[in-house]
């Protein structure tokens, strides 16, 4: 019988420690060490993660150093699935050999975006494997009846389904149909037969994740696995799932709202700056273009676009594009010293300093109002640049005074009520512009700078403080 080796693996950063310790010293975390036994001599027993690049006595010019600038640049081939959001967060399309983890809430719709890219790969002519470990055949091909652009491919030669959660099975069907690509759902309920643990333990994610990774890189097969996540919103399992892969998607957005976000945590192929934009609708996931994420005004009795105290339009940056938010901010009469502050879309702390700025140098009196700012769609905003937006909103909201209906802010607020100047500023304004904006509040310091972009017919106005800028609201 082989001895059984004993170690403790942090589910945080995925390092191994030979005893258990309630706080890893590696990362800091608390109780994250969880039991991990393999035999010693097994293939299981391996370095985790670690992959057989060729065999001991490979020879030795192979393992020698070369100069950085001799080394020849990697032509990266990409198969594009024919989403353009979706090829858009992975830099182009799939890369061969790749492997790809997407996480999400449950419900959110991983197993259809997936299933539709899927389907768009076997319509271009592409051998594509499903693999799913959570439902059976019959309601995988439900689900593929339903979505649009996905019937067709359905009933076609290319889209092969595998009702399977033994992985090792799994690897040996890919490895006789080699498919350009082999979807998982999910990685959590898959197993190893020769793994003495349930699915979904570390010793199974471990293997299965070691598995699928060796079979991307030794059949150039691109593999996508599906992911769940915690209560918190990480992927659950260890952090080594996200070490091993190439690529770490990340599906967010409200379950109540209609539109998707799709970004990458990490991509070894391409930038973790761009997002894919989708919306829900009752035959799957369609693509949303920027320009529809900023809903318009409803007119009013007269015919013009009705006032709305409180809301804001902020040109702000995804990766390589645009979009058109909007914020919205409500205030209301709370109690001094426990007035609430609640942020949707923005960050929370950011609220807090700006409220603290539009006290100090704003002249508003906000310590006995509830404070509440959203941006509207479930789109999340984390850059500064809309603290100008940001701010003007909660000044409107307490005023009962309103910008226009075609004006849109950008600038980040410094501490001493300044209009800081942003990155882009041109992109930004061009993408206003073209959704109608006919007035540009900027920092003064590229007023200059963003007339050119805006064009005839567009007031840009400097803004060098926040009073400037509430002396705006109408």
């Amino acid at each position: 019988m082989a001895k059984v080796k004993t170690s403790y693996v942090c589910r945080d950063c995925g390092n191994v420690q030979p005893k258990w310790m309630g706080k890893c010293p590696d990362c800091g975390a608390w109780d994250a060490l969880e039991r991990f036994s393999e035999p010693v001599g097994s293939a299981a027993s391996a370095a985790p993660g670690a992959l057989s690049l060729g065999p001991a006595d490979a020879a030795p010019s192979a393992r020698r150093a070369v100069p950085i600038a001799e080394v020849k640049p990697l032509d990266v081939p990409r198969i594009p699935t024919g989403i353009a959001e979706f090829d858009r967060v992975l830099g182009g399309g799939i890369v061969p050999g790749s492997v790809a983890l997407l996480g999400g809430d449950p419900g959110i719709g991983k197993s259809t975006l997936l299933l539709q890219a899927a389907a768009a790969l076997a319509g271009r002519g592409r051998r594509v494997l499903y693999a799913t470990s959570e439902e059976s055949a019959a309601q995988v091909k439900l689900r593929a009846d339903r979505l649009e652009g996905s019937a067709d491919a359905a009933r076609g030669s290319n889209l092969l389904l595998l009702a399977e959660p033994n992985v090792a099975v799994v690897a040996e069907e890919a490895r006789r149909l080699r498919p350009d690509l082999l979807v998982l759902d999910s990685i959590q309920l898959a197993y190893r037969g020769d793994v003495d643990a349930i699915p979904g333990s570390l010793q199974q994610l471990r293997r299965c994740c070691h598995d699928l990774v060796t079979l991307a890189k030794t059949s150039g097969t691109a593999v996508a696995v599906v992911g769940h996540v915690t209560k918190d919103g990480d992927l659950a399992g260890p952090k080594l799932l996200e070490h091993l892969v190439d690529v770490v998607l990340a599906f967010e957005g409200d379950r109540h709202h209609a539109y998707r976000v799709v970004r990458a945590v990490k991509n070894r192929f391409g930038s973790t700056q761009e997002l894919g934009l989708f919306e829900m609708s009752g035959t799957g996931l369609v693509e949303v273009e920027e320009a529809s994420l900023a809903p318009e005004a409803a007119p009013g009795a007269d015919g013009r676009p009705a006032r709305r105290c409180g809301t804001v339009f902020a040109p702000v940056l995804a990766g390589s594009r645009v979009l058109l938010a909007e914020i919205q901010a409500l205030t209301a009469t709370g109690f001094l010293g426990a007035a609430k502050r609640r942020a949707g879309g923005l960050d929370a702390a950011r609220l807090a300093m700006l409220i603290a700025v539009l006290e100090k140098h704003g002249g508003l009196r906000l310590g006995d109002q509830d404070v509440y700012a959203s941006a509207l769609g479930g789109v999340r905003i984390p850059e500064p640049a809309a603290d100008l937006a940001t701010a003007l909103a909660i000044a409107g909201a307490f005023y009962d005074r309103a910008a226009g209906p075609a004006t849109a802010a950008i600038g980040e607020i410094a501490l001493s009520g300044e209009v800081r100047s942003v990155r882009q500023l041109d992109q930004r304004v061009q993408a206003a512009v073209r959704r109608g904006a006919r007035l540009l509040l900027v920092p003064a310091a590229q007023s200059s700078a963003a007339r050119p972009a805006a064009g005839p017919g567009v007031e840009v106005v400097p803004v060098a403080g926040i009073r400037d800028a509430i002396e705006q609201l109408g």
